[in-house]
């Protein structure tokens, strides 16, 4: 298989494994990257009653790790420099998977934040560098592909969470137990990329011997940076609180369970499709605007009309903002001239946008807190989307690539 790797000693290091025993390791470690945040939403009415929490403070339990994932963005790059990008990311399934394991004592609010946060910063630090693995490790006609595969490892794992949290609280006899579960999967996202970092780590990444600086002064860079953030803004919102506003209309808290599952199988399918169908569009412009109009519609669907048509609106939004990530993890590559360039961008990127979009989940909340109802939420997010979509036009193809 080809890549896009050199030695970096005199001694050339073993082949890196085949093109899917990498996939399957990736798959290993994405499959991880969104339980912590969506295996909350279907428990998050009776964590607030069990811990005395607010509505805003519940609403942390999602916020915080968006909130790591941007904060955080930057050292992941540094931390490549320093131990290797795969071995770095097996530091992050290490750190998701203590994470989890706390959050299975999260009967002390204490021990259930503390989790939450450094599995956040696990996260941030294995989002920030898969795109630039990608690059550097398949190619170029098989990037779409790959990110697509992946963006699926990750949602499926999304949409697992959604979808047991309920039966697991009821079969383990607590909400603790649910999310502690969780831990297995960490596990064995920790087993399977560590044989993968020992083989692959040897093998030297254009751009990893210099992290470099973020790439501020780029006008590119911004383009895509605030585009990230109106879509996660919208994505981390819809999935803290898809849930709860069906259980506010009267929804059993399993049944919204199946209805925010419903939402993420179909990010799973736009999350899937939408890069593999970018390999084949020069003008990424056309698929960000199918996205964007996809997401509004449904979101001001469930505002107008939710108990019309709840299953299609789910399924829809879901289209919509699967697609529209996965585009945006796209983005990370095309505009990158270098593997140490996108991880460069992707630093800046997820800086800017998740520490933006970690308000989303928590502004929701306080508006809930506020004026005792969730209808207003998709009224916002699909103002959100309009925005996000003049944003997008923005993304031609002839924009300069960062360096």
């Amino acid at each position: 298989m080809t890549t896009q790797h050199e030695s970096s000693t005199q001694t050339r290091p073993r082949p890196l494994p085949s093109f899917w025993i990498m996939v399957v390791a990736l798959l290993a470690v994405a499959v991880n990257l969104r339980v912590t945040m969506t295996s909350v939403p279907p428990l998050i009415d009776t964590i607030s009653a069990g811990l005395g929490l607010s509505h805003a403070m519940a609403g942390l339990l999602t916020a915080l790790p968006v909130l790591c994932m941007g904060v955080f963005a930057p050292l992941a790059s540094r931390l490549a420099h320093r131990v290797g990008a795969v071995v770095a990311v097996l530091f992050s399934a290490v750190a998701i998977l203590l994470g989890t394991v706390g959050r299975g004592f999260g009967g002390h609010v204490v021990l259930l934040y503390l989790g939450t946060f450094l599995a956040g910063v696990g996260i941030s630090i294995a989002g920030t560098l898969l795109p630039q693995l990608v690059k550097a490790f398949f190619p170029p006609e098989r990037v779409g592909l790959v990110t697509g595969l992946y963006m699926a490892g990750m949602l499926g794992g999304a949409t697992l969470a959604s979808a047991v949290a309920v039966p697991l609280a009821d079969a383990l006899g607590s909400w603790q137990g649910s999310l502690g579960s969780w831990s297995i999967l960490a596990a064995l996202g920790v087993l399977i990329w560590a044989p993968f970092a020992l083989r692959a780590n040897p093998h030297h990444i254009r751009g990893e011997a210099r992290p470099g600086g973020l790439p501020w002064r780029s006008l590119t860079a911004w383009t895509v940076a605030i585009y990230l953030a109106l879509q996660s803004w919208c994505f981390y919102s819809s999935i803290a609180w898809f849930a709860p506003t069906y259980v506010e209309h009267g929804w059993s808290k399993a049944g919204a369970g199946y209805l925010l599952a419903a939402f993420t199988t179909a990010q799973i399918i736009s999350g899937l499709f939408g890069p593999v169908i970018s390999d084949r569009v020069r003008d990424m412009r056309v698929l960000l605007l199918v996205s964007a109009a996809l997401s509004v519609i449904g979101c001001f669907g469930v505002y107008l009309a939710p108990l019309a048509a709840p299953w299609v609106w789910a399924f829809v939004i879901g289209l919509g903002q699967g697609s529209a990530f996965s585009l945006g993890l796209v983005l990370l590559v095309r505009y990158a001239r270098t593997p140490g360039a996108s991880a460069r961008l992707s630093g800046m990127g997820f800086l800017v946008c998740y520490t933006l979009a970690s308000v989303g989940p928590l502004a929701m909340g306080a508006i809930r807190d506020h004026i005792g109802t969730l209808s207003v939420t998709w009224l916002i997010l699909g103002v959100i989307g309009i925005v996000q979509s003049l944003v997008a036009l923005r993304l031609r193809p002839g924009l300069t690539k960062v360096a």
